[in-house]
């Protein structure tokens, strides 16, 4: 099984930009689909993107489309998301996630392992 940590969340200014790592161990992350996930106060966890660790293109949810960027370090074993123009919609603690390779997970039930989060908060 993998493990995952994530880390790089903080406060952030509205329009501002922010890198959050996620940090694999145990097994490397091209075995496996790496997703981003959210969630607000409140609020249920959403999607927000993922890729294939075995690299191709990434899917992202509407909301994130061309803002949001999730890439692949294989050498690292690390998996980043590249946020830009950030809103104070995309509050929330973020999660890091890795479900089966090469499968169209975009729920939270089809994730097998998951990170412990870490919180972005976007303010003026």
């Amino acid at each position: 099984q993998v493990q995952l940590v994530e880390s790089g969340g903080r406060l952030v200014q509205i329009g501002g930009s922010l890198r959050l790592s996620c940090a694999a161990s145990g097994r490397k992350v091209g075995n496996y689909a790496m997703g981003w996930f959210r969630q607000a106060p409140g609020k249920e966890r959403d999607f927000v993107g993922r890729v294939f660790g075995s690299g191709g293109a990434g899917y992202y949810a509407d909301s994130v489309k061309g803002r949001f960027t999730i890439s692949i370090d294989s050498a690292q074993n690390t998996v980043a998301l590249q946020m830009n123009d950030l809103k104070p919609e995309d509050t929330g603690v973020y999660y890091c996630a890795a479900g089966p390779l090469y499968s169209a997970v975009d729920q939270v039930y089809q994730y097998d392992y998951w990170g412990q989060g870490t919180q972005v908060t976007v303010s003026s």
